[in-house]
């Protein structure tokens, strides 16, 4: 897979950029607050339509403009795909692949693979339960795309369900009938992500662990998956929870927090509130882990990513790497390089060229970014 191509038009602080990449290697350079990141988050919301920073949509389109357009030219399986994505809210976004229009968000993001491996993960231990349900959710999509329908048709059902219950709110003697109908549907699509974010973490656990132990050469990773329908489940257990079992606990769960759910007005309880804990040789990470210990952990579970998508559709996803090569050390800068497949395109943002060694150097595409304009070096 290969970016050959990214146009964007009134996109966070650019109004128009072309950019032509002929390298596997591309490397943005300028000072901080100039918009490298930008550039990176256009890539990935091609391949996920979802922000690495901002929560609304609107947020993307530069200042005092009301449309945004991001466009990539992408070679896939030696052919020539066209990703064309129109920001216009509240409107829908529009979405076209080779022109034409693409009404499910899966069908669109089905054309580009990515990994995104920023600053911000570096805190992934330490943010919060959403911050690890997102990385676990965008991560999926990249490999099963019509996930992303099961994710919008869960919030969209609990979405109406939070609305219901306001209009209940501490009335535990209105008719409640329509409740247990969002319950039912709540259920049948929660229970479903729930078993596929269990298998997920399963998969991509053994490689994660490998990776893991190369870098650490000593320390064993493990994943938990904290369900608020079925407790704390080792990935290693998949096989004990398959979608039945976890679909029968989800409507007992329902059933004994509803009255609650009716005093309180809101959902209390799905995998919308599910988190993920991290161990080291049996020991939690957000609690006992260094810094150097919690990037090891993340650079882990990137890689294993990557190897995961090389593994499950065959192609080499494109490697985002957003300055986080200055908060490595030497150690786990050079793992990750060295770490690389020939073939991955990899876009990577930094202050200077200072991170590199020579040898990464050669055939490197170099842009400098300077005051909202993009120069070839």
């Amino acid at each position: 897979m290969f970016i050959k191509r990214l146009e964007i038009k009134n996109f966070r602080n650019y109004s128009d950029i072309q950019i032509d990449f002929n390298s596997d290697k591309i490397l943005f350079i300028g000072k901080n607050a100039q918009g490298k990141t930008n550039l990176l988050e256009a890539v990935y919301y091609l391949s996920s339509l979802d922000s690495l920073r901002a929560k609304n949509d609107s947020e993307l389109i530069k200042w005092n403009e009301n449309i945004c357009n991001i466009k990539a030219e992408i070679k896939k399986f030696d052919v020539d795909v066209d990703l064309d994505v129109t920001i216009n809210p509240p409107n829908r976004k529009k979405l076209k692949v080779n022109g034409l229009n693409k009404n499910k968000s899966s069908e669109f993001i089905s054309n580009l693979t990515t990994v995104c491996f920023t600053t911000n993960d570096l805190l992934l231990l330490r943010g919060t339960p959403e911050d690890r349900r997102k990385w676990l959710d965008l991560a999926i999509c990249q490999i099963f795309p019509a996930y992303i329908e099961r994710l919008n048709k869960y919030n969209k059902i609990r979405t109406q369900k939070n609305n219901y219950l306001k209009s209940l709110k501490g009335n535990l003697n209105a008719d409640s009938s329509l409740l247990d109908i969002w319950n039912e549907q709540l259920a049948i699509t929660g229970s479903n992500i729930t078993f596929i974010r269990i298998n997920f973490l399963y998969e991509l656990q053994k490689i994660a662990q490998i990776k893991h132990k190369q870098i650490s050469e000593t320390e064993e990773l493990s994943i938990i998956y904290n369900s608020s329908i079925i407790g704390d489940v080792s990935s290693l257990k998949k096989f004990e929870y398959n979608n039945e079992y976890i679909l029968e606990q989800f409507k007992i769960k329902l059933e004994e927090k509803k009255q609650e759910e009716i005093i309180r007005g809101q959902s209390v309880i799905g995998c919308h509130r599910d988190d993920i804990s991290y161990f080291i040789n049996g020991s939690e990470a957000k609690k006992y882990a260094s810094q150097g210990q919690q990037r090891t952990i993340v650079l882990s579970l990137k890689l294993a990513e990557l190897a995961f998508i090389k593994d499950k559709l065959n192609i080499n996803a494109i490697l985002l790497l957003d300055d986080v090569l200055a908060e490595l050390d030497d150690i786990r800068q050079n793992y990750l390089l060295n770490a690389i497949d020939e073939g991955t395109q990899t876009i990577i943002t930094s202050v200077d060229t200072l991170n590199f060694k020579d040898e990464y150097l050669k055939n490197v595409e170099i842009f400098e970014i300077k005051d909202n304009s993009i120069c070839k070096l």
